[in-house]
């Protein structure tokens, strides 16, 4: 499929099939999640695959505070980023310009992840609600580590939605700060 298709595949499912995916499949993810791009090529990330049955129950638990993510619990796989030290040069580069690149490049391989799976037929979703210590605890995570997102992954159970987003127009502008009103 070429990039367009795929990025009008990929979407936050919240629904998937009673079917186990393969750690291979997971591989794949995590490899392009591996070669995304980040600042100074710290590569600020370590992936946490939870496919035990126990585990990422107790993980999808952690997520569905005050009703939120009750669907996690149904996804074969859960992810847990773990956000890892920048090197030096992205941690001066991060103060000097008060911009939190680790943040920043997380989001880059993630979605990296994402799309490779959308690719696979596998679906996705990118939770950042849940309860962090608790998945910290459950997962043998240090202290002094923040794990930001979780993603729940696993082949989806519902046809690709049609997408609503804003016109381009009321997203874009040349050479100027133009915002639609």
């Amino acid at each position: 499929m070429d990039f367009s298709e795929l990025v009008r595949k990929r979407q936050s499912d919240r629904r998937y099939e009673e079917r186990a995916v393969p750690r291979e499949l997971i591989m794949r993810c995590i490899e392009a999640a591996r070669l995304a791009p980040s600042a100074c090529n710290s590569q600020p990330w370590h992936f946490v695959a939870v496919d035990d049955p126990q585990l990422k129950t107790r993980l999808a638990r952690a997520a569905e505070g005050l009703g939120m993510n009750r669907f996690a619990a149904e996804a074969p796989v859960i992810v847990a980023v773990v956000l890892e030290r920048m090197n030096v040069t992205a941690r001066i580069g991060s103060m000097l310009k008060r911009k939190d690149y680790s943040l920043l490049d997380v989001g880059i391989a993630v979605e990296h992840f994402c799309l490779q799976a959308a690719e696979l037929g596998l679906g996705t979703c990118i939770l950042g609600w849940f309860d962090e210590p608790q998945a910290a605890r459950l997962l043998g995570v240090p202290r002094g580590r923040r794990i930001p997102l979780l993603v729940t992954v696993g082949y989806p159970a519902a046809a690709t939605r049609e997408k609503v987003r804003k016109p381009i127009a009321e997203i874009s502008s040349w050479n100027a700060y133009r915002p639609k009103e």
